[in-house]
């Protein structure tokens, strides 16, 4: 058991020390993710006021603060706590022989880096992929969902509201994936991870990209808005374009919607009234708590 509390605290010491380091920059530049994460939110929210898409929309947005709580929260204070568990999680499977070596399909580690970096980024994305849709269809997770999907108007800082109940499910599943997979992580795996963070900062944007005949493989902000739509299309209960960096799974498996391209959609799901609007409400509202009263 001390053991167990030992590794808890050493890995949530070192990723708090990490994080302090990146603050006062005593990382490398590119493994930076704290001032990484706020360069390229300024970046976007500054294409955003240059070009917006809806031109009516305020610069600062409905919930514009609330979400930047939400991205410095999830990116890091609750990475902070969560890293501790994970870590006693991959000693407890070390010490009874499932390794990532171990549950490894193929071998990827001596393929070239940019071979390693591309086939990283897709199982990464499509775990993500089929991981949203769960967060969809089943009702226990659809509750913590509802989080992210009660932003009524779409701005960059939208991409990082979500419940912190699904760090708690995603970075297993992507770990699994990863293990499975090749059981490896690129040395140069921050390429993936920050742009991740710019096509998701995109996908949430008040700005209209399409990347043209490129759509049928990168999401995109028209793309994610009809994510986001209040009114789903018939035969689609459980939603739409579930993509994350990529739109190519949503079109292989016909989970694919976009009608218009106006941006003037409705926002939400039915029901949202319901949903707090402060971080704490929200945040205890998975959990059949803190709702407002109808």
């Amino acid at each position: 058991m001390m053991e167990y509390l030992e590794a808890f605290y050493n890995s949530f010491v070192g990723t708090l020390n990490w994080t302090w380091k990146s603050i006062i920059f005593e990382v490398p530049w590119y493994t930076n993710y704290f001032w990484g994460l706020i360069l390229i939110s300024l970046v976007v929210w500054g294409l955003e006021v240059l070009f917006p898409w809806r031109k009516n929309q305020k610069v600062f947005r409905k919930d514009f603060w609330l979400d930047a709580f939400y991205m410095f929260f999830n990116f890091f204070l609750f990475a902070i706590v969560i890293s501790g568990v994970y870590r006693i999680l991959q000693l407890f499977f070390g010490d009874i022989g499932i390794t990532a070596k171990s549950l490894a399909l193929i071998d990827f580690t001596k393929w070239p880096s940019w071979s390693q970096l591309l086939i990283f980024f897709l199982i990464l994305d499509f775990v993500q992929w089929f991981t949203h849709i769960l967060l969809h269809r089943y009702e226990i997770l659809w509750n913590f969902h509802k989080v992210h999907h009660s932003v009524k108007e779409m701005g960059f800082a939208a991409h990082l509201r979500y419940h912190w109940m699904e760090n708690i499910l995603y970075k297993p599943l992507k770990t699994f994936g990863v293990m499975i997979l090749g059981g490896f992580e690129p040395e140069q795996a921050y390429i993936v991870h920050f742009l991740a963070i710019a096509i998701g900062h995109f996908n949430h944007s008040n700005i209209k990209i399409t990347w043209g005949p490129l759509k049928y493989v990168l999401n995109n902000p028209v793309m994610h808005l009809y994510h986001h739509a209040y009114d789903l299309p018939q035969g689609k209960r459980y939603g739409v374009n579930f993509g994350i960096s990529l739109s190519l799974w949503d079109y292989i498996f016909r989970t694919n919607y976009v009608p218009e391209e106006s941006g003037t959609i409705t926002l939400g799901y039915p029901g949202d009234e319901n949903m707090p609007t402060d971080f704490i409400g929200q945040n205890i509202s998975g959990f059949g708590l803190g709702k407002k009263k109808s």
